[in-house]
């Protein structure tokens, strides 16, 4: 049997990140399941750029703040309390807006941890992808 338990604020933040990423699955024995603990200040952005998985599903659940996130089909606002999915193929971008009034602070899983299967999105090319 396997357990953890994890202070998110014993994690170290990742470097090179637009915002604050906290990798918790680093302090883990967890092998299919990514969960990372973002914290975005007014006008940063949570991914290194718009994208999409091949194989990954990716759930957004937001703990304070609003979380817009940008798609082919429009920009979602996420409340605080609030679910974003997305299912493989389905190109996205998670930020806070600049014109934001607080940091939005968004728990982020995804399965399976198929790190090599991101592909950048340019919504201003012809098709997307």
């Amino acid at each position: 049997m396997g357990y953890d338990v994890v202070d998110s604020r014993a994690v170290s933040p990742a470097e090179g990140r637009p915002c604050e990423l906290r990798r918790l699955t680093s302090a883990t024995d967890l092998s299919s399941l990514a969960v990372n603990r973002y914290r975005a200040e007014p006008g940063e952005q949570i991914p290194l750029k718009y994208h999409y998985h091949d194989e990954q599903e990716e759930a957004f659940y937001v703990l304070g703040g609003a979380l817009a996130v940008e798609t082919p089909e429009g920009t979602h606002t996420v409340a605080s309390g609030s679910l974003f999915t997305a299912t493989p193929g389905s190109p996205h971008r998670a930020y806070n807006p600049e014109a934001a009034d607080e940091a939005v602070e968004v728990l982020a899983i995804g399965a399976p941890t198929v790190e090599d299967a991101v592909h950048p999105y340019d919504p201003g090319a012809d098709g997307g992808a």
